[in-house]
């Protein structure tokens, strides 16, 4: 699941750029409103200003640009009074909420207590080691490959894949080495390392596309990628991608930050 907090950034996020984008454009709008006019006939227009005549100017159709930009500003007015509205809202509950304060209450209990406490909902740790303990098939090797072995003892197929295990291994990061994924248009495939998201409860891929100097492999590689966004996954969200090729090497530093922004 994705939490409250999280959603609550994104919609935050949403109506900041409204809110920018409605001030922009009342900014240029004309001064005063528009008054519409309603027979059997015919629709008129009008233009009230503040002080000049009470039912407003009658607005040719020569004219008919000022009656949609009049009528954009009544209707940005409105909708900035309610996004001022609701982001005070979202402030005032993203201040107070925390995703995790069901969790919490049971996490305060001492050790003795716990034991005898049932709690509504399993807690993170439950959920890991549950998660750890599904039994998977994983991608077999062919015969002759190179063996290379992690710190975890699992054989993996590159020196690079090597380093990002152990990097995992030694971070206590728990994850799941080529686990199968069933994609929408491509099948079964098996990401290099697959990851519980403790925000979000949900898996996330990590694809290391280590030769993408050769033409037929990046192909593929892309292609792969394209795959994981048409069944909605995308990099930066619940993909992390790394890049590698005979001149350019795994960049452990980049590793890092993304281990730090994401797991």
């Amino acid at each position: 699941m994705i939490g409250l907090k999280e959603l609550l950034w994104k919609e935050q996020n949403r109506l900041e750029k409204i809110l920018i984008k409605t001030r922009e454009e009342l900014d240029n709008a004309p001064p005063g409103k528009l008054r519409i006019s309603r027979n059997k006939k015919w629709v008129q227009y009008y233009h009230c200003i503040k002080g000049e005549k009470r039912n407003g100017v009658y607005i040719p159709v020569s004219e008919k640009k000022l009656v949609y930009q009049l009528a954009q500003k009544a209707y940005n007015e409105e909708l900035l009074k309610l996004v001022r509205k609701r982001l005070v809202q979202i402030e005032s509950i993203i201040d107070t909420y925390d995703d995790q304060e069901i969790e919490k209450i049971y996490r305060k209990q001492n050790k003795e207590r716990q034991k005898l406490i049932h709690p509504i909902e399993p807690t993170w740790e439950d959920q890991l080691a549950e998660w750890m303990k599904e039994d998977y098939k994983k991608k077999e090797f062919q015969e002759n490959s190179t063996v290379i072995i992690t710190e975890r003892g699992e054989r993996v197929r590159s020196k690079s894949e090597k380093i990002l295990a152990d990097y995992f291994y030694q971070k206590n990061i728990p994850y799941k080495y080529e686990a199968p994924l069933y994609l929408v248009g491509a099948g079964i495939i098996y990401p290099d390392f697959t990851f519980l998201s403790s925000k979000t409860r949900q898996e996330i891929y990590w694809e290391h596309e280590g030769m993408m100097d050769d033409e037929i492999y990046a192909r593929n590689a892309i292609r792969k990628i394209h795959t994981y966004e048409k069944n909605g996954i995308y990099p930066g969200e619940r993909l992390i991608l790394t890049f590698e090729t005979k001149a350019v090497a795994l960049d452990t530093q980049i590793v890092k930050e993304l281990v730090c922004k994401y797991l």
